[in-house]
């Protein structure tokens, strides 16, 4: 750069006129570095030899849109300082400055006065203009406005060949992702005469046609066949085609003939081969858009090479690659690979260790000499690739508190193709948790999370306890799963550890409301709320309600649900979690009411058509109330708990034979059992869970009344005299299994999971003296929203089938029970579900499914046949709303209702269901 004041100019100086200036001029453009032209220098007559100066005035002159304090500040001058004029280099560093801001087009510093020792400048600047509006021509609005927004483009901002270039760049990459490898964008600039300094641009893109990928054309792979390679290229697939002229085009060409011909190598016997063979003539990709992205494939070489890693070939590179157009226009892919040499596990052997032997640790890492050289391997045996599943040696370690624990896998000798390793450990000391900090509750009260974790201050650290912290929170289902974050802080000094525990808090309280207003009929609907985050203790506190008190994890629930006369229901629960506060001692009440009139409309009807008939007064009333308290177990491990419940139901029939059973149209029927419940639970989140498992085992018993009069013939008395207090016993067994079938993609973690469930319930007598009554039985089939409170069934849903009344699966009829009909004592029931999300954002959960269902109901035991089952299979969708829970609908269909000659016209069925997922 050249100087300001070259010395040169000195003698020229002393004889100049009467003013000084000093500027810089530049076009639209600003390069990189810009730096000030040479500046024209004239100097006062009574000027002699530089000397010092003190600034008595500083004015900006030329500016529109800036302000001139800040601009004075940038410069560096200020009134009062000392300046060597002329040959000083304060005036250079002001422009260098002020040109370093990109703001303008030319500056220029002007000596307007100088006198007494004291000087007056001006500095005139010229701004660049700025953008009074912008368009983009060639593509959609959205587009553009998606182009604006990562280019950060704004009316307003100043118009530079950096502005022009930065949305030039931006719209390649956009539709480079989008598989536009060949867009195009030309810039346009005019004076936008209605406004001083401003101008108009014009962005015309053409995004040419999509490049597609044709072929990949891999040489010199001996040992990995192309398909396997391709395999591991997820973002750069081949196109499919058929033809029957193959773009036989390379540039690149195997180094040695590979395998022999197809025929007389027996080629066709070996799938791979067969495939490999078609793939010019016929090539089926279902899922693959074949566009091409330029970041993907730079990944998607380094995991071709990351494969070859994998398979012992720890020299395997990529020689060269290169990309050709195609005779059909698209692109081919060449790459030329060097395989090198494969390798074997030689001797492993350990350095450092105390807490376990050396034959724990080989049996730890699963590696023996003479397995396939694995590297990828190695690191995720040893825990240098982490993962909540453990099994590791760093895990190992790390559960029993030695968080400075460090390994390194050291090669020791490469004898030919074997490699040994000595892998040396620094185990350190045992951390002590010190502090636990908890943020972002903001309505959650601390000790509801606080008593969820397993680590506590004092204990030593261990991984596992902190996974295991993390899934607890999670459960408790008042913060977004996702968001939920662990931060060990460890203190070498002291050898302690602060654990940071963040969350996120998510809105789960729930309403249902839906009302309507019949003539005759009168008010119908349904108002119910579920408060997840309750709070007993501040009832009284009116500063709390917000809309109820909340933070303590209670469960208050209350439903009012009406059909006008024909039928009305209330229902209240309250749940407890932790009883008394120390323990895990789940306490529940409940209550509910229901009634149904069949013959409410008779009155209306017989209006309507003249009829003088008298109507029976009917009606079926169900009266129920539950008390229940929960147990965390030690034993066998502490994912176990124990449920007690005590529950009461009282049915009062009066002229109405809602079963078809003969002499049971009046009476009351009384229900007391207790319920015991073992279950055990391990799903890592409520929502979408990707792992785990549940089981529940479940037995309810009335009192035997039958055992305490052996002598009474129960069948003998009338059958409303039978059911006055009702006896059965009752066995249940649920369990269900989530398996990911895939790493976790993306930042919400994205993977498909598969579930497992299979349920079998039994309801049965104590002995054959007594008449097993209607209730608590078993209903199968529909969607599974019938409501139980009505007469105590057990509703389990079958998609793709109606409600159905016999055993054998042909028989599906869509009309109505039949007469005599008491409900299954006996069922079986299997699902298989492939889980994806679109969603898992707390405010909105969605994710797909595709099930296999199978199930059947038994009138008895004897006539039990775990084979004999009704077939389904279908698609659905689960949707999440904080406010209203669960929405979803199943498009599913039962084999056994195909007819021939029909389709699927009465073999398919959309069910749907709110609030909750039916069993």
């Amino acid at each position: 750069m050249k100087k300001l004041f070259p010395k040169g100019l000195l003698a020229i100086a002393i004889c100049c006129g009467a003013g000084m200036r000093v500027s810089a001029q530049q076009k639209d453009t600003i390069p990189p570095a810009p730096t000030p032209a040479n500046p024209q220098v004239e100097f006062p007559s009574n000027v002699g030899t530089p000397q010092q100066y003190e600034i008595a005035d500083i004015t900006i002159a030329g500016t529109q849109y800036l302000d001139k304090s800040l601009l004075l500040s940038l410069s560096g001058l200020s009134v009062g300082d000392k300046v060597v004029f002329p040959g000083g280099d304060q005036f250079a560093k002001a422009l260098q400055s002020l040109w370093s801001q990109r703001l303008f087009a030319g500056a220029s510093i002007n000596v307007t006065k100088i006198e007494d020792g004291k000087i007056w400048l001006e500095i005139e600047l010229v701004e660049m203009p700025r953008i009074g509006s912008f368009s983009f021509k060639g593509i959609k609005k959205t587009e553009a406005d998606e182009i604006a927004n990562k280019a950060g483009l704004r009316k307003g901002n100043v118009v530079s060949e950096g502005v022009k270039q930065n949305v030039i760049g931006t719209a390649h990459k956009y539709y480079a992702d989008k598989g536009y490898g060949n867009a195009t964008v030309e810039v346009n600039q005019r004076i936008d005469s209605s406004t001083i300094n401003t101008a108009i641009i014009v962005f015309t893109v053409d995004k040419g046609n999509k490049t597609r990928i044709n072929n990949i054309n891999i040489v010199n792979n001996y040992h990995l066949t192309d398909n396997k390679l391709k395999k591991r290229m997820k973002g750069t697939k081949e196109m499919t085609h058929i033809t029957l002229y193959p773009d036989k085009e390379v540039i690149y060409k195997d180094s040695i003939p590979q395998e022999g011909d197809f025929w007389t190598t027996y080629g066709f016997l070996q799938p791979t081969r067969v495939l490999e063979e078609l793939d010019p003539y016929f090539r089926f990709k279902l899922f693959s858009s074949a566009k091409f992205n330029e970041g993907k494939y730079i990944e998607d070489k380094g995991k071709l090479i990351a494969y070859y890693n994998k398979n012992g070939y720890r020299d395997a590179l990529i020689v060269k690659d290169t990309t050709y157009k195609s005779a059909n226009k698209n692109l081919n892919i060449d790459i030329d690979v060097s395989e090198g040499k494969k390798y074997y596990f030689g001797d492993i052997t350990w350095k450092g260790n105390v807490r376990y032997s050396d034959s724990i640790l080989t049996k730890m890492l699963g590696i023996k000499k003479g397995d396939v050289y694995n590297l990828e391997l190695l690191e995720k045996r040893i825990g240098k690739q982490m993962s909540q599943e453990g099994g590791d040696i760093t895990g190992a370690y790390m559960d029993y508190g030695y968080l400075f624990f460090q390994i390194d896998p050291v090669e020791t000798a490469i004898h030919g193709d074997t490699i040994d390793y000595e892998i040396r450990l620094r185990e350190g000391p045992q951390a002590t948790i010190k502090e636990v900090r908890i943020a972002g509750n903001e309505k959650t009260n601390e000790h509801v999370i606080r008593r969820e974790l397993r680590t506590i201050p004092g204990e030593k650290f261990s991984r596992a306890d902190l996974i295991r912290s993390n899934r607890e929170i999670a459960n408790l289902g008042f913060f977004n799963p996702e968001k939920i974050g662990m931060n060990p802080v460890p203190n070498v000094q002291d050898g302690t550890v602060d654990i940071d525990y963040t969350v996120e808090e998510k809105a789960n309280d729930q309403l249902e409301l839906s009302a309507g207003w019949g003539g005759y009929i009168g008010l119908t609907g349904t108002l119910g709320v579920t408060f997840n985050n309750f709070s007993l203790r501040n009832i009284f506190k009116k500063e709390t309600w917000d809309p109820l008190p909340s933070g303590d994890g209670q469960k208050l629930s209350l439903r009012v649900s009406s059909n006008g006369k024909a039928y009305r229901s209330y229902n209240f629960s309250f749940t407890e979690p932790w009883l008394g506060g120390k323990k895990r001692n789940q306490f529940s009440v409940s209550f509910y009411s229901s009634y149904q009139n069949p013959y409410a409309y008779n009155d209306y009807y017989k209006q309507l058509y003249n009829d003088t008939t008298t109507s029976p007064n009917g009606s079926f009333r169900v009266l129920g109330a539950s008390v229940s308290l929960g147990k965390q177990l030690k034993w066998p491990d502490d994912y176990f708990s124990l449920i007690y419940s005590v529950n009461y139901q009282q049915y009062r029939l009066k002229n109405y034979n809602y079963f078809g059973i003969p002499g049971f149209s009046n009476g009351n029927a009384n229900n007391i059992n207790l319920k015991l419940t073992l279950a055990r639970s391990s799903v890592d989140q409520q929502i979408f869970p990707r792992s785990g498992s549940s089981f529940m085992l479940s037995g309810q018993f009335t009192p035997p009344y039958s055992l305490f009069n052996p002598d009474k013939d129960y069948k003998a008395e009338p059958i409303a005299e039978q059911f006055k207090f009702i006896e059965y016993q009752k066995y249940r067994f649920n369990a269900e299994w989530y398996v990911p079938l895939s790493k976790p993609v993306g930042s919400d973690n994205k993977t498909f999971v598969l579930k497992v469930a299979a349920k079998f319930g039994y309801i049965g007598r104590y002995n054959n003296r007594t008449t097993l009554s209607p209730f608590g039985r078993f209903e199968l089939g529909g969607d599974g929203l019938s409501n139980f409170a009505i007469y105590d069934r057990d509703i389990i849903s079958q998609r793709g089938y109606p409600v159905y009344y016999t055993s054998n699966p042909s028989v599906n009829p869509e009309s109505g029970q039949p007469a005599g009909y008491e409900g299954f004592t006996v069922f079986n029931k299997y699902v298989m579900e492939l889980r994806y999300p679109f969603s898992l954002n707390p405010s909105s959960t969605i994710f797909g499914l595709a099930f296999l269902e199978a199930a059947n109901g038994y009138r008895d035991i004897q006539d039990y046949n775990p084979f004999r089952l009704r077939r389904s299979a279908g698609l659905g969708m689960r949707f999440y709303l904080p406010m209203f829970g669960l929405l979803g609908f199943d498009y599913g269909i039962g084999f056994d209702r195909l007819q021939p000659g029909q389709g699927l016209k009465n073999a398919a069925k959309f069910t749907f269901m709110l609030g909750f997922e039916p069993e």
